[in-house]
């Protein structure tokens, strides 16, 4: 939404707000459901039985038809390989490890050339990252990929936690749906169209957290999904405040990653359990956890790489590196051996979780690659979030690297928290980032967000390359 008509949109009373949000809602669920949406469930749900084998022969017949398609049909990958073949370079484009790693940058400057020819913009849904680390990246996609999109998702976030897109839900996300300036309630739109309550992660304060909770109980709401940090921010508030949530089958976290204390308390407050989940608007890769702790991955949705820190090549299995992916869902906007920002690792192949899902399963995710910690003697350290133990008194916290040797953790105390507290955490980033590193902790009221309302837990100013 542009800035005049977002602006118009906020002077709206309450009401309207919900009833706009609502049309969209609608239009929104005419490109995202259909009659064949129970069909794609349950093929999405019957392949989860698959057969590492049966995997690996429907991904290659998939892969060969999207870099055949990109390498033929794409501006930007057929002026790539047409540049190439003029230099001498013979390489087929079939094997994947032939195409190069594509950076974010190339697609935010021209997100168009990256649509194939016989698709017309026009005529497909446009979505946008939220701009966390600069401009936003525009995407398109066709309402068949958007259905096949969210039927999965119906399977393997709602099905496994016995949900469905009928029941009533609220998200806690980072759309201004209310003025950032209000400050008495709702600071939240009801979107029939979808059967959720938007509720604005910019208004959560101590002073609103029962508005919050009568919201939630009010609308009947089932399920929550929100950004990590602000569930646990919700729940932190309810638990200060002594307040009872009402409970509910599930809570689901997305876009930031999720920390042991965060889980802790969210279950806590709405007595349900909390399921993790990974993806991203470029839909190139995604995974959601299951009862048994693990993150599966969509392997539908795309091939997912890790790659060295320092080179393109491949990391070794079970070793944390960065995050590439290559799109076999949308073919209409192909992205091949895309960078997402992001660092994982990929559990071994024979692996085979408890809940005898045969999805392949991602490690771990920890963080993006610009946000790992750069010690003194040149290691990289991403997940940190271990220091973070569920019995320390804090509502959340930040690390921040402002130089090779000093990291300063900023940290917003909750009830109890003291100079011990303190001395807790920075013995434990010292057992993980060596004797070397200066370590302050610093108290504060608030953590500022990004533009996309999330909370970035490590920031780093000093180069990890």
């Amino acid at each position: 939404m542009n800035e005049a008509l977002l602006s118009f949109y906020h002077r709206l009373p309450a009401p309207l707000r919900s009833l706009t949000a609502s049309a969209r809602g609608f239009y929104l669920r005419s490109w995202r459901y259909g009659a064949e949406t129970e069909a794609l469930c349950e093929e999405a749900l019957e392949r989860e039985r698959w057969s590492p084998d049966r995997w690996r022969q429907w991904t290659e017949e998939r892969l060969a038809y999207v870099l055949h398609r990109a390498a033929t049909a794409v501006p930007y990958y057929r002026a790539l390989w047409q540049a190439r073949r003029r230099a001498g370079d013979r390489a087929s484009w079939d094997v994947l490890a032939n195409w190069p790693v594509l950076p974010k940058e190339a697609v935010r400057s021209r997100p168009e050339g990256f649509v194939a020819e016989d698709r017309d913009t026009r005529r497909m849904l446009r979505e946008q990252t939220s701009g966390t680390t600069g401009t936003p990246l525009t995407f398109w996609r066709t309402r068949e990929t958007d259905r096949a999109w969210y039927a999965l998702f119906e399977a393997r976030v709602r099905r496994w936690n016995g949900i469905s897109r009928r029941d009533r839900w609220a998200i806690l996300g980072g759309q201004l749906v209310v003025p950032v300036v209000r400050r008495i309630p709702p600071f939240w739109v009801w979107n029939a169209g979808l059967r959720q309550l938007y509720m604005s992660s910019y208004h959560l304060a101590a002073e609103n957290a029962s508005a919050y909770l009568r919201a939630i109980a009010r609308h009947r709401v089932v399920y929550l999904l929100g950004y990590a940090s602000s569930l646990c921010a919700l729940a932190e508030m309810a638990l200060e405040k002594g307040e009872e949530a009402a409970p509910l089958k599930v809570a689901v976290s997305n876009a930031e990653p999720l920390y042991d204390f965060q889980r802790e308390r969210i279950s806590r407050t709405f007595r349900c359990p909390v399921r993790d989940t990974y993806g991203m608007v470029e839909i190139v890769c995604a995974a959601s956890e299951c009862a048994s702790g693990s993150l599966h991955l969509w392997p539908e949705a795309g091939v997912t790489e890790v790659v060295s820190d320092a080179s393109d090549e491949p990391a070794a299995l079970g070793e944390t590196g960065r995050l590439v992916s290559t799109s076999l869902m949308n073919a209409d906007m192909p992205l091949v051996r895309y960078e997402s920002g992001d660092r994982g690792a990929l559990a071994a192949s024979e692996e085979v979780c408890p809940c005898g899902r045969l999805l392949p399963l991602l490690a771990r995710v920890d963080g993006r690659s610009d946000d790992v910690i750069v010690t003194p003697d040149g290691r990289r350290v991403g997940r940190l979030d271990p220091v973070f133990k569920a019995d320390l008194p804090i509502r959340e916290a930040q690390i921040v690297q402002e130089s090779r040797d000093l990291v300063c953790v900023r940290v917003v105390p909750a009830a109890g928290f003291g100079p011990e507290h303190a001395e807790r955490i920075a013995e434990g980033l010292r057992l993980r980032l060596g004797p070397e590193m200066q370590i302050v902790v610093e108290p504060v009221t608030a953590i500022p967000r990004t533009r996309a309302g999330k909370l970035r837990g490590v920031v780093s100013r000093v180069s990890a390359r």
